[in-house]
């Protein structure tokens, strides 16, 4: 398949973007650009969040190392922000979210500490991912997926492949 567009799979941390983004990457053999680790592996770290032990993320080297492979197109990057990424990268944006519930067990399983683990879920509570792109992106873009089971997540694949194939098809008409 020829034309492909840039995606951005984004959401709280454990609503299951990476596996997504390898799924349809493997289908539709699009590059993967896990933002995480293309941050670790450049060094594109301006230090240490202690409280949530976690990396800060350098935005302006990240976001120059970026620019020339989001010009190619044929990109899924995943990430659990959105609003850094400028918005003419994106064809479709898709947010994963998922239940509190299921989301907590699935971070304690990650050993996330307390502040952490709190921090995610009132995120996800109070769907900050998901305005984050509604402030940053057109809204016939963005595509909110829910992604708590198996079939779920079976039928979340199927969809954003299929909105690659509708938008890949639009493509050819406006070529015409």
């Amino acid at each position: 398949m020829k034309n492909l567009p840039n995606i951005l799979l984004s959401g709280t941390p454990g609503v299951g973007k990476s596996r997504l983004a390898k799924e349809v990457s493997e289908k539709l053999d699009l590059k993967w650009l896990d933002v995480s680790a293309i941050a670790k592996k450049n060094n594109f770290l301006s230090g240490e969040d202690k409280v949530l032990e976690c990396p800060i993320l350098d935005e302006d080297a990240l976001l120059d190392h970026l620019e020339p492979i989001m010009e190619k197109e044929g990109n899924i990057l995943e990430y659990h922000a959105c609003e850094m990424f400028p918005e003419r990268w994106f064809h479709l944006v898709f947010v994963v979210r998922c239940c509190n519930t299921i989301l907590y067990d699935r971070l304690a399983k990650r050993k996330y500490n307390e502040k952490k683990l709190q921090s995610n879920i009132e995120c996800e509570i109070f769907q900050t991912i998901l305005e984050e792109a509604q402030d940053s992106y057109q809204e016939e873009i963005i595509h909110e997926l829910t992604n708590e089971t198996e079939e779920q997540f079976q039928e979340n694949v199927s969809k954003i492949v299929e909105l690659i194939q509708s938008w890949q098809s639009d493509q050819e008409k406006e070529n015409k």
